[in-house]
């Protein structure tokens, strides 16, 4: 059935169109194959311990805050053309593209709600020259040209499902038509709030809070069309 967004008698925003849906997306792991503190960690030889305290996080065997402080603080005095350099290894996932322009052809609101850092995502997204409407991250400040080992953003303790209820006010959309893709334990929060709930190669403790699995974003397609989100391919 269609579903009338939450009005609350105001006004629609200019954004407002009856049809549209919110779609968010984790990013690393579910848009990108690229784990952005590992590729970090590599320029420091701190790469299999940020790969460790990754999984664990992933897992829900570790606080995402407790986890990111943890990985950043690894980081502490990686010069920051070190740090550009890693970024600019961050990729997108085969697909992933065309999901997101077949999203924004049909009208739909693409966000990227992601714990993983803007520049990487600002620069996978330019590498594949594609766009999206909003990208709420996290950053790595920087003194005297490197980085301070600290981390900052809205997604260290907020979490996603305030990240995307925020946003779904914003562009008057309801939050029984918006769509999460997600795969770790960090992204549990938004896929639990969401209408549609899709897990992408998602964690075992993740699993059960989908509505839906796909294996990659050819899938993720196919789905989206099944659900009347995005018309068939040609």
């Amino acid at each position: 059935p269609i579903l009338t967004p939450r009005m609350d008698g105001l006004k629609p925003s200019p954004h407002y169109r009856p049809d549209m849906r919110l779609v968010a997306f984790d990013f690393d792991g579910t848009l990108s194959e690229s784990e952005m503190t590992v590729l970090l960690g590599e320029r420091t030889g701190v790469a299999d311990r940020m790969a460790e305290i990754t999984e664990r996080a992933m897992n829900d065997e570790l606080s995402y805050a407790e986890s990111l402080r943890e990985r950043a603080s690894l980081l502490e005095g990686l010069s920051e053309s070190s740090a550009d350099a890693a970024f600019d290894e961050v990729r997108l996932r085969p697909g992933a593209a065309d999901v997101i322009e077949r999203l924004r052809a049909a009208g739909h609101h693409v966000a990227i709600l992601t714990g993983g850092f803007e520049r990487g995502v600002e620069r996978a997204l330019e590498r594949a020259g594609v766009a999206v409407d909003t990208i709420v991250a996290n950053r790595l400040p920087v003194e005297n040209g490197r980085l301070t080992g600290s981390v900052e953003g809205p997604l260290i303790v907020g979490t996603k499902d305030d990240a995307l209820e925020s946003l779904a006010a914003d562009v008057d959309v309801s939050l029984a038509r918006s769509i999460a893709v997600g795969d770790g334990a960090h992204a549990l929060p938004m896929l639990a709030v969401a209408g549609l709930s899709i897990g992408h190669l998602p964690q075992d403790a993740v699993r059960p809070a989908c509505d839906a699995v796909v294996a990659s974003m050819s899938e993720l397609g196919t789905l989206l069309e099944s659900h009347n989100v995005v018309r068939e391919a040609e």
